[in-house]
């Protein structure tokens, strides 16, 4: 059975959403995960959010909601982040399950639109997504901007 858990609701799970986390983006120094997640529990905000994507009791997916996705545009926010499905488990619509799980949960919280930045076009515009400009990265990269009015 297809679920997707929030690791604050769900903190017996931290520890494994840390590890596949930091196994799903490596780029990013494992700390950077591990210190998120951790403070996110029992973080006073609603944001961040970390997500599961479970099969039975095997993760095969992960995303977050976050306030600010390593990108220039600090004023708006929350971003949908760290998207990752299982090779296996792709192409099977497991990734718009969370993109619009995360999406329901945003509005939840009060807030009247998601962003997320990427270096693709095409797919989250199937889903809703607007594109709306480019922003940069620390890194010196630059992103593709999407926003989804919820």
């Amino acid at each position: 059975m297809i679920t997707i858990i929030s690791v604050r609701q769900n903190p017996e799970y931290a520890d494994k959403a840390i590890t596949y986390f930091q196994q799903s983006w490596p780029e990013l120094a494992p700390v950077i995960y591990q210190d998120c997640i951790s403070n996110a529990i029992n973080a006073k905000n609603n944001l961040p959010q970390w997500y599961l994507l479970m099969n039975d009791k095997d993760i095969i997916g992960c995303a977050g909601l976050i306030t600010n996705d390593f990108i220039s545009r600090m004023d708006l926010y929350p971003w949908f982040c760290a998207l990752y499905i299982d090779e296996q488990f792709r192409n099977k619509g497991y990734s718009k399950y969370l993109i619009n799980h995360v999406m329901a949960e945003t509005k939840a919280f009060g807030y009247s639109d998601l962003y997320l930045s990427t270096g693709i076009s095409g797919y989250y515009e199937k889903l809703g997504f607007t594109y709306i400009g480019d922003g940069y990265h620390p890194w010196n990269e630059k992103s593709r901007i999407y926003q989804v009015n919820l």
